[in-house]
């Protein structure tokens, strides 16, 4: 078990900082929608630089360039064959902004209740390969999941904005739309233990490389899919770019120094 203690806790703390932005309605009075642009564009930078520079590389070293790229592939087809069955969907989506809702302009509370419990809803289910994500690199090499780790709890930490405030404004209880939050996060150490016991006999050098392929898939999909046109939706795209140059920057100078 020892070997695992450090993937596991760091896709904790990857998931769990979803907690971080359900502490916004004791702390956010107003969350700009640059913030939001530049943490979508500096998680993609990240999770870009690192699928093909680190981890399809090691997978093509390690299988193959074919089996490398087939896996790759079906990263990228398995997670969207997956976004097309779960619900989901953030609040950001739907309203153009995130984490503020106006309750005289989006509906009575019980509409807004609902967009944050399917917003709490949606963020589980789709955190779940996030978690594998983390555990899977953490597991190969301690650097690039702490790398991964960083970059998924930044765009963690708005998406427990989205969850809470909308909770909040519906309910007025501060305490449960941070519960709502933090849960939502909770679905990444699960699918890294789920991960763990499925899989735990088959975790062999092979096993694992075709497996960072695969996740390399899966992260560039959710950036291009997902973090991408989030970060654009805003009046100044080029703050978006700047955080996708910056995340990958420090992405290289993290793999050189560290």
């Amino acid at each position: 078990m020892q070997p695992y203690l450090i993937p596991l806790g760091l896709t904790a703390l990857a998931g769990l900082s979803t907690g971080l932005g359900g502490l916004g309605p004791w702390f956010v009075k107003e969350f700009k929608r640059s913030h939001l642009s530049a943490l979508m564009g500096f998680a993609s930078g990240v999770m870009i630089y690192i699928s093909f520079a680190e981890l399809l590389q090691e997978a093509v070293e390690g299988s193959g360039f074919l089996n490398a790229n087939l896996a790759f592939f079906g990263g990228i087809l398995g997670m969207y064959a997956l976004d097309q069955v779960l619900p989901h969907h953030y609040l950001a989506e739907k309203t153009g902004f995130a984490g503020r809702v106006d309750p005289d302009g989006a509906g009575d509370e019980s509409e807004i209740l609902s967009a944050g419990l399917l917003t709490a809803l949606g963020i589980f289910l789709h955190n779940f390969p996030e978690g594998i994500i983390v555990f899977l690199s953490a597991l190969h090499d301690p650097r690039l999941g702490l790398a991964l780790a960083i970059a998924v709890a930044l765009h963690n930490i708005p998406e427990g904005i989205s969850v809470a405030m909308p909770i909040y404004y519906a309910t007025g209880d501060k305490v449960r739309a941070f519960l709502y939050a933090l849960g939502s996060g909770v679905a990444e150490p699960i699918g890294a233990l789920a991960t763990l016991l499925i899989f735990g006999r088959y975790l062999t050098p092979g096993f694992i490389n075709l497996s960072l392929a695969f996740v390399a898939g899966i992260m560039v999909f959710i950036s291009f899919h997902e973090l991408l046109p989030l970060a654009h939706r805003t009046e100044r795209p080029e703050v978006a770019s700047v955080g996708v140059l910056l995340g990958m920057v420090i992405m290289f100078a993290t793999l050189l120094f560290v």
